[in-house]
């Protein structure tokens, strides 16, 4: 098949523009105020998104080795080159399989747009991803619909289904099915991003009574469904537009030839530091931002897109270097140019350190070369030696021009490491790909690495592997460790915000993140497992507010109150950067708070208070005090005193007018303040925070105002009998001032609303 160059740069490629808009935030000096919190903020959300994309592109190697060896070894071509009829020819059990994998990897790439929409809804959603996932399908599918109702609306597609005479060859495809405007992985990207933002936004709200059982999650595919069909039909109007526009923009990489692939190039190396690159670089693989052409008939979008197309078609001669100039110059510095840079600083090494930097810097050589995984070297010399990383980003941009220059077109899935080289490039044979000529520029490109790197090394003395100072271990830098310098200078030595300081506290009570193997809560416990209990210290939980810590087994309950569900997410952000272990507190910095921690607990007066308050139980039943309760947290008064009912009916009432400050997530506690100030907790059967809402129906919201005996909830005894630890209704004050205790007036039977107890 020939490919249409004029196809290619005139009617179908877009551009750059795209990726200057990503680099903006980067080309504006930083500032305080809002300015440099909003350039944070726009810095924050690209890394989000570009992490968001890793899920939907991990899955890209496997499809490629699937469609790079079936395609290979069932062409026609291949096969007879190297006399293989006999194994690999048609009506071979061999030949068959290999036509199976290549099908299947040809289906990966070509459902990428929702694979990428469910893959970046997931990545970006902050809680329950499942929900995201399915909305964000959903969504797609309503949005190609909605478009595709349009287009027949306004006569583009045929009553037959065929597109209209006159429409723009490429511009209308079937996206699962749909006929709908070619959208590519665009598409998929709009969902994926658009979903995330609604389910973060509404995956908790709360909806009036009559409609509570579609609140939480379940509003999420609701809400997706509806502003999605108005995408589609919105998109109609704005896509022609913005695919002209796109398109347009395209001669700012593919119109200014070479030296547009070195600014690739160069920009792309210069953004890993930041973890951007994905972010950049995604478009001009998997949309028409890295050019477009027509294989077999059929509009492919995105350079890796149609190196694949190319690979699974049999009437590819060569193919397109214009495609592969986004990723094939990699092999060029992966395979050899960072292995001479490791060779370099093993041979600057001190000699007392070879040994050691010896190991390191192979292990990191070989990763390089083998899987084009450049981190362990790239992020050494970027954390010693930024000048050399400078240097690396030259040499790395020149590399992709190289590669464009010389015709080189070989592809690949993730890096451009020696597998990929030996599937894309070798087995497809020097006359589609001129694989050959990266030997001789890698070798040059291994030495210049090499000299450049040992001048600049000796002559500034940068402290790479196996220079540092005699007290200084040898080893291999992270992006974690570039990130954690980056950003202890961006804070200026800042102090710890007061939420990471408590969750340090707490991470370290919990015997650090590397113990922690999961965190949880209920209306006011914070529920842990642990890897080894006995790195558990209750003394320094306890510093952080709790009122009482429970370690049974690897489960460790810590009592805080109706606020856990804060504390909790708050533990949860600070784990995803904590360390492993939790460094050592100074001694006299711990003292303060040991002396503190009296203090508070003394400064609520003691005096007698002149009123009694009557208390009424909120739900019918046996009633007992709270030290009977089968439970050792609340029996202890742990939380606070209080009493609980044996339930004989499935209805919570109000016991006194007031407010309600909170519902619980999972509908089995409520958090009350009655008229009078007194705040207490409802909490309806034990360690029923594990059903997840299951046998719960709450009638009333967070701030909602109450009167005495109206219904809060209804709840299913039977099932919590079944499923839970007991059914005990639990009624806790947790603002009783020192002194202060409940006395009961009454036990045994009683009716929802009698007075049964006063303090």
């Amino acid at each position: 098949m020939q490919a249409s160059a004029k196809s290619s740069r005139s009617r179908l490629e877009e551009g750059d523009l795209y990726s200057c808009f990503l680099l903006m935030p980067f080309c504006v000096p930083a500032r305080g105020g809002k300015d440099g919190l909003m350039k944070d903020e726009i810095f924050s959300v690209l890394q989000r998104v570009g992490r968001s994309f890793m899920l939907p592109v991990a899955v890209l190697p496997i499809a490629g080795i699937l469609l790079g060896i079936g395609a290979s070894f069932t062409n026609p071509t291949t096969i007879k080159t190297y006399g293989l009829e006999a194994i690999f020819g048609d009506g071979t059990l061999l030949g068959g399989l290999l036509t199976i994998m290549a099908s299947a990897g040809s289906t990966i790439f070509g459902n990428l747009p929702i694979i990428f929409a469910v893959g970046v809804a997931i990545g970006m959603a902050k809680a329950e991803r499942e929900v995201a996932a399915l909305a964000a399908m959903i969504s797609f599918f309503v949005m190609h619909s909605a478009c595709n109702a349009m287009l027949k609306l306004n006569g583009q597609i045929l009553p037959d289904g065929t597109i209209a005479p006159g429409v723009l060859e490429g511009t209308i495809a079937s996206s699962c099915g749909i006929m709908s405007y070619q959208m590519g992985v665009f598409g998929g990207i709009i969902v994926g991003i658009g979903v995330a933002y609604l389910h973060n936004k509404f995956h908790k709200i709360v909806l009036p009574n009559a409609l509570s059982f579609f609140g939480g999650s379940r509003f999420v595919p609701i809400i997706s469904t509806v502003v999605y069909l108005f995408v589609g039909i919105a998109l109609y109007f704005i896509w022609p537009l913005a695919q002209q526009g796109i398109f347009a923009l395209g001669s700012l990489v593919t119109g200014t030839g070479y030296i547009g692939t070195l600014i690739f190039g160069i920009i792309k190396r210069a953004l890993i530091p930041f973890g951007l690159h994905h972010v950049f670089y995604l478009p001009f693989w998997q949309t028409g931002v890295g050019g477009s052409m027509m294989i077999d008939g059929q509009l492919v979008q995105g350079g890796q897109n149609i190196f694949f197309a190319q690979l699974a078609s049999p009437n590819v001669t060569h193919f397109s270097a214009d495609a592969t100039r986004y990723f094939s110059g990699e092999f060029i510095f992966m395979i050899f140019g960072l292995p001479g840079a490791a060779l370099a600083m093993y041979r600057c090494a001190k000699p007392s350190k070879k040994t050691a930097a010896k190991g390191l810097l192979l292990s990191a050589a070989l990763t390089s070369m083998l899987t084009g995984i450049t981190e362990p070297i790239e992020f050494s010399f970027l954390f010693v030696a930024p000048a050399l990383f400078g240097v690396q980003v030259i040499l790395a941009g020149a590399a992709y021009m190289i590669a464009h220059m010389l015709n080189i077109a070989v592809g690949l899935t993730f890096s451009g490491g020696l597998l990929d080289l030996f599937i894309f490039g070798i087995l497809q044979g020097e006359a589609k790909t001129n694989w050959m000529y990266i030997i001789p520029v890698g070798i040059i490109y291994f030495f210049l690495y090499y000299f450049i790197f040992t001048w600049m090394i000796k002559k500034f003395d940068f402290k790479t592997p196996g220079r540092e100072d005699d007290d200084e271990e040898t080893k291999l830098y992270t992006k974690a460790d570039y990130q954690a310098k980056k950003g202890a200078g961006a804070n200026g030595g800042s102090q710890q915000s007061v939420e990471d300081a408590k969750s340090s506290m707490i991470a370290r009570g919990l015997g650090s993140k590397k113990n922690i193997t999961s965190v949880d809560c209920c209306a006011t416990r914070l529920r842990c497992s642990v890897a080894d209990s006995s790195l558990v210290n209750e003394k320094i939980l306890k510093a952080t507010g709790a009122v009482g810590v429970i370690v049974k087994g690897t489960g460790v309950q810590v009592i805080y109150g109706p606020q856990v569900a804060v504390i909790k997410a708050n533990l949860e952000t600070y784990l995803e950067t904590a360390p492993d272990v939790e460094p050592e507190l100074d001694a006299p910095a711990e003292a303060p708070k040991a002396e503190e921690a009296p203090k508070a607990e003394e400064k609520p007066s003691a005096a007698p208070q002149a009123a009694t308050h009557a208390l009424c139980t909120p739900v019918a039943g046996d009633v007992h005090p709270i030290a009977e309760a089968p439970d050792e947290a609340f029996a202890s008064k742990m939380m606070g005193d209080g009493y609980f009912v044996y339930p004989t009916e499935e209805t919570v009432y109000a016991p006194a007018d007031g407010e309600v400050v909170f519902v619980f997530d999972t509908k089995h506690a409520i958090g009350m303040k009655a008229a009078d100030g007194t705040e207490y907790l409802l909490h309806i059967g034990v360690d029923t925070v594990n059903l997840g809402g299951k046998g719960f129906e709450v009638f009333v919201e967070n701030g909602q105002k109450v009167k005495k005996g109206d219904k809060l909830m209804h709840f299913d005894d039977a099932f919590i009998k079944a499923n839970a630890k007991s059914d005990a209704c639990l009624v806790i004050f947790t603002g009783l001032q020192e002194g202060q205790s409940i006395q009961m007036e009454k036990t045994g039977a009683v009716k929802a609303l009698d007075e049964v107890a006063k303090f």
